[in-house]
């Protein structure tokens, strides 16, 4: 289980900087066949995806991780399921929003693709 917290921390890290330091570099984590669900509204497609993501309507944005689990999502595959809650503050807000993020990531090679990514602000 270490590697697979591992390889989830890894990847977070990797996509929240690039996210909030440059979201046109997140294409290359997603595939055709790679889903997004942004606030309940599906995105399908790594092209439809990436013009989603590049066209959030902030321009600065920071993300704190304040949890992350993952489990394996294959008993065939060395897929895995990472969750990530956390706090966003966009455009130097005072008031952090509260956000849920669900990835499901595929092996590709030595690296891993997103297959499926959910994401949800939490309006208390």
């Amino acid at each position: 289980m270490a590697d697979i917290n591992n390889i989830a921390k890894q990847f977070t890290d990797f996509y929240y900087q690039t996210f909030d330091s440059d979201r046109t570099k997140l294409a290359a984590l997603y595939r055709p066949v790679s889903m997004l669900t942004w606030e309940g509204a599906p995105v399908a497609g790594d092209a439809s995806i990436s013009e989603k993501l590049t066209t959030l309507p902030f321009e600065k944005v920071q993300h704190k991780v304040t949890t992350l689990d993952a489990q394996p999502s294959s008993p065939s595959v060395a897929s895995l399921i990472v969750s990530v809650t956390g706090l966003l503050v966009v455009d130097d807000s005072p008031n952090p929003l509260p956000f849920s993020q669900i990835f499901q990531l595929i092996p590709d090679g030595t690296s891993y693709y997103v297959y499926n990514d959910i994401f949800r602000l939490n309006y208390g």
